[in-house]
């Protein structure tokens, strides 16, 4: 019998402590082709992102990934409009509310085109982007023409990873028979389907930051902007300081966004409704509203919108005072 061929990226990965070793660039990306297409058995796929997870994933195996994925959606994304700002929304909400779907209205409100993506509900007891959005009344597109043309119209849209890689919805639901996140979680947040002017991505743990910004340099990617976001969502946490790093034209770029409040204690719920009421002028929170005005600044200051993050603060605090209280 001959052998599988993903079988010698399994060995690879699997060897013993002396044996074993990362792949290159090229390896990962012929592996993870083979996945997307179908090429791998469920057991070798299961092995392969296991093993990766133990041995942690390197920044030339998550570029070798982006390399096989953007093609993919390129292809399922030609003739897709500009957009400013890709927005990954993978993690889903726990213990606080979705302020950051508040923040990429704003941001949408004043003209720049934001494309938000996310994939299944994979983890337990979250509350994900595509449900929250639908209760805030935002259409949930059915087809990429779809989002097009809502993001021509109201320069906000959100895709499901199925419409524009389909095999990593199915990877990351893997996590129900796995037990564990799988290396998909950080390719995810990395793929920017649309070439979007700015990149941004959260991450869970700080030691992932070096990571996603070695895979974007690795890949030429320009314009990034990367911080730990309240539970691995986009969205700064307001009684805590926070980093910023990224790239900006190519060349490192980092800042810092103090904390406005103390250290509050999380409400333990998800509730859009509550956002919405605060949006609406219906109900206060300042912890709310103070996370909107810090994640608009960082992505304003990401996209060369402010000169600074101060200026970006302040530039957000104005968009929120003029904002359509109607529009959720």
């Amino acid at each position: 019998m001959q052998e599988h061929p993903f079988a010698l990226y399994v060995r690879t990965l699997g060897r013993g402590k002396r044996a074993r070793r990362s792949l290159t660039r090229e390896e990962a990306a012929d592996a993870m082709a083979m996945i997307l297409r179908g090429q791998a058995q469920p057991a070798q796929v299961g092995a392969f992102l296991m093993l990766l997870r133990v041995k942690e994933e390197t920044a030339e195996e998550l570029a070798g990934f982006l390399d096989a994925c953007r093609v993919v959606c390129e292809q399922r994304l030609q003739g897709f409009p500009a957009v400013d700002v890709d927005w990954p929304s993978y993690a889903g909400k726990k213990k606080h509310h979705p302020w950051y779907l508040l923040a990429a209205r704003l941001l949408a409100d004043s003209g720049l085109r934001i494309l938000m993506h996310g994939g299944p509900a994979h983890t337990p007891n979250r509350q994900y982007s595509d449900g929250m959005l639908a209760e805030l009344g935002v259409m949930l597109p059915e087809s990429i023409d779809t989002a097009a043309a809502q993001l021509e119209t109201e320069g906000l849209a959100y895709l499901d990873v199925d419409q524009f890689c389909a095999p990593l919805g199915e990877l990351l639901m893997m996590r129900f028979e796995l037990g564990l996140r799988s290396p998909i979680n950080t390719l995810a947040r990395s793929l920017n389907p649309a070439g979007a002017t700015l990149s941004m991505q959260s991450v869970f743990h700080p030691a992932y930051l070096e990571l996603h910004l070695g895979a974007a340099r690795a890949c030429g990617d320009q314009h990034l902007l990367l911080f730990k976001g309240e539970g691995g969502e986009l969205e700064i946490r307001p009684d805590a300081r926070t980093a910023l790093t990224g790239l900006r034209h190519g060349e490192l770029a980092e800042g810092v966004l103090e904390a406005a409040l103390p250290r509050q204690t999380p409400p333990g719920q998800v509730s859009p409704a509550h956002a919405r009421a605060v949006w609406r002028d219906e109900a206060q929170d300042d912890y709310g509203v103070a996370a909107v005005h810090k994640t608009v600044a960082a992505v304003l200051w990401g996209l060369e919108k402010a000169a600074s993050l101060e200026e970006g603060e302040q530039a957000a605090k104005a968009l929120w005072a003029a904002r359509d209280r109607g529009v959720l």
